[in-house]
C-alpha cells in the first residue's frame, strides 16, 4: 500500500521492534469541538449539543436556521485549512505521548482530506507532537491492519468515534481499543463504543491503560 490521492504519510512510517500506538487526531490529540465551535461563531453560526453529530446541530445565531449538510462540509474544509489559527492540543497529550514513546511506536491516523496534510503536520510539530502522521478519507480498519502487519507486538488504537473503533476491531481483532473524546459535553452524548472497548476521560487514563497492557504482555512473554 502506497500514498495515493486519498492517502498521505504512509510512505514515511518506519516502525521499530516495539508495540504500536495508533492515535486519532481530532478530539483525541487535538481539541476539535471547542475550536470548531469558536470558528462557527466567527461565521455567525452555533454548534448546539443536542445530539452526537454536526448535521442538524449547526444553526444560525441570527435566525436559528439549521445549516445544510453540504454547507457544513464546506465549513469543515475551511476550518481544516485554517486549523493553525484555531486548534490546540488536548490536555496532557504531549506529556503522555512522550512517556509512551519510551515503550512504543506512536503514529497519528487522521480522517481528513489529504490536501490539509502540511498544515496539520506543522500544527502537530508546533505543539511537540512530532510523531508520524497518516491522513486519509478511507476506512481506518484496513489501514490499521496494514500498518501493524504481522508483528507480534501489542497494538493500540485510540479514537473518539465508535465506527472507527469497530472498523479497527474488524480488521485487527487483536488490537486494544480505547475510546476517548476530549470534549466532555459531546463525550456524554457519544454512543457506547462497546464492551470490548476501554473508555478514558483524560490522557493520564489512556497512558495507564496502555502501560498496563504492555506490562502484562511483557510478563506473559517472560513467564
Amino acid at each position: 500500500m502506497k500514498d495515493a490521492a486519498d492517502l498521505r504519510g504512509l510512505n514515511d512510517v518506519r516502525l521499530s521492534d516495539r508495540p504500536l500506538i495508533i492515535c486519532d487526531v481530532d478530539e483525541v490529540a487535538l481539541e476539535f469541538v471547542a475550536p470548531f465551535s469558536a470558528y462557527l461563531r466567527s461565521q455567525g453560526l452555533e454548534l448546539l449539543p443536542r445530539s452526537f453529530r454536526l448535521t442538524g446541530n449547526v444553526v444560525s445565531l441570527e435566525s436559528g436556521r439549521e445549516t445544510p449538510a453540504e454547507e457544513i462540509r464546506a465549513l469543515l474544509d475551511s476550518f481544516f485549512a485554517s486549523q493553525m489559527d484555531w486548534q490546540t492540543p488536548a490536555d496532557e497529550v504531549a506529556a503522555s505521548l512522550s512517556a509512551l514513546h519510551d515503550i512504543a511506536n506512536i503514529l497519528f491516523l487522521t480522517a481528513m482530506p489529504v490536501r490539509h496534510y502540511d498544515v496539520r503536520r506543522a500544527l502537530l510539530d508546533q505543539h511537540d507532537l512530532p510523531f508520524p502522521l497518516v491522513a486519509t478519507e478511507r476506512a481506518k480498519g484496513p489501514l490499521i491492519a496494514h500498518l501493524h502487519g504481522d508483528r507480534s507486538h501489542p497494538l493500540f488504537f485510540i479514537d473518539d468515534l465508535a465506527p472507527n473503533l469497530h472498523s479497527a476491531k474488524q480488521y485487527a481483532p487483536h488490537a486494544t481499543l480505547v475510546h476517548f473524546m476530549a470534549n466532555e459535553t459531546f463525550r456524554a452524548l457519544a454512543p457506547h463504543a462497546g464492551d470490548d472497548v476501554s473508555s478514558a476521560s483524560n490522557w493520564r487514563e489512556i497512558e495507564d491503560i496502555i502501560t498496563g497492557h504492555v506490562a502484562a504482555n511483557t510478563a506473559n512473554n517472560s513467564a
